[in-house]
């Protein structure tokens, strides 16, 4: 592929950002026909797989061994916005790529993430990195100080770190779901979350990753944010599709009023 120059005056930034704006229209082709292949639906293709822990870690982790080395190379590294951006992303992937996946309860010997889900997220973890580093640091000329006193700034933020706390809280509603005996025992058992953002949806974890995108989207105010924030909504919205379903044929009580994502619309 040629490279192209028309976003930054970059032409291989700008070609690497031109194939991550095509990625979500693949992503969402391939969705029409299998959920990707980890958690409930690990078994749906029948290839290698990992223990979920390792599946997570190993997928979100480009995220940060790209992001890092790509920003603090930039000339604008040392600005205050870019700086307070990049915490941001340090506090998101310190939580998705280490915490959350060490705290997963998962029964004993359970492997149900697929190589093919761990190598597909690295590539897409890596390049979200990538652009992200070096918009934040070299071309994102609207990130000065004046940044901090733009609205789009404030509200990206709040949506930001709203979605996060609700992310954070419905992974761990669902985490409860299992006592580590059960988990210990290889036990696999499914129960119906009914605390938190689970009252008035089936998937408040999806909810909240795609607010965060969104607020990041905003405060980054990048086409790089757009790109995250549109293949994790190809992937997560046929996903959160296929689990409502799952829950409605698996639990005749399953609520009737709740919606799959947004409150009270969808």
């Amino acid at each position: 592929m040629p490279a192209v120059s028309w976003y930054t005056g970059d032409p291989f930034y700008d070609t690497v950002l031109l194939v991550g704006l095509v990625i979500p229209l693949a992503t969402v082709l391939v969705s029409r026909f299998v959920s990707a292949p980890y958690g409930r639906f690990g078994g749906q293709w029948p290839l290698p797989k990992l223990h979920a822990k390792w599946g997570w870690i190993l997928m979100e982790l480009p995220a940060t061994l790209v992001f890092w080395p790509a920003f603090l190379t930039g000339p604008r590294s040392g600005w205050t916005v870019p700086t307070i951006i990049a915490g941001i992303w340090g506090i998101h992937y310190l939580n998705r790529g280490f915490i959350f996946p060490s705290l997963l309860r998962v029964p004993k010997g359970s492997r149900t993430f697929s190589i093919v889900v761990v190598v597909t997220g690295m590539f897409v973890t890596a390049l979200h990195g990538y652009l992200h580093g070096f918009f934040i640091a070299r071309y994102g000329d609207h990130l000065t100080d004046a940044w901090l006193s733009d609205s789009r700034f404030w509200v990206g933020l709040g949506l930001y770190l709203a979605g996060l706390v609700l992310n954070i809280h419905s992974d761990s509603v669902l985490r409860a779901l299992r006592t580590p005996q059960e988990v210990q025992r290889g036990d696999k058992i499914y129960r119906m979350p009914r605390r938190g953002g689970f009252i008035f949806v089936t998937n408040p974890q999806y909810l909240g990753e795609l607010t965060a995108w969104v607020g990041f989207a905003m405060l980054t105010w990048s086409l790089a944010g757009v790109v995250i924030l549109a293949i994790s909504a190809a992937n997560l919205i046929p996903r959160a599709i296929a689990t409502h379903k799952w829950y409605r044929d698996r639990f005749p009580d399953y609520p009737r009023a709740r919606k799959i994502l947004i409150p009270f619309i969808f």
